[in-house]
């Protein structure tokens, strides 16, 4: 198994729509901000077969720092999350 970086995935692209490296990065950053900024608003962002991208909201709770075993209080926040859809799933069976 390998680790496939944003670099490998415009050339993989590229190669697959012959588009140019460049027009390809310029349309995954595109993409990938579009995603983050309709997150960051609180919409749910669906890729019918891909998966859904969206918020949680994480509860405060109490923690332990393993340092010194001191309890400490860690507070609530809004999280994203990415749920994959079943042709993302099946594929990966």
């Amino acid at each position: 198994m390998t680790n496939v970086t944003k670099d490998g995935l415009v050339s993989a692209v590229s190669v697959t729509t012959d588009m140019s490296k460049k027009d390809v990065e310029a349309v995954i950053d595109a993409f990938v901000d579009e995603i983050t900024q309709q997150v960051r608003l609180g919409n749910k962002v669906t890729l019918t077969g891909f998966g859904t991208f969206r918020v949680s909201d994480r509860a405060a709770r109490v923690g332990i720092n393993p340092q010194t075993k001191q309890k400490i209080n860690i507070p609530a926040m809004k999280v994203p999350k990415f749920t994959a859809g079943k042709a993302l799933k099946e594929a990966v069976k």
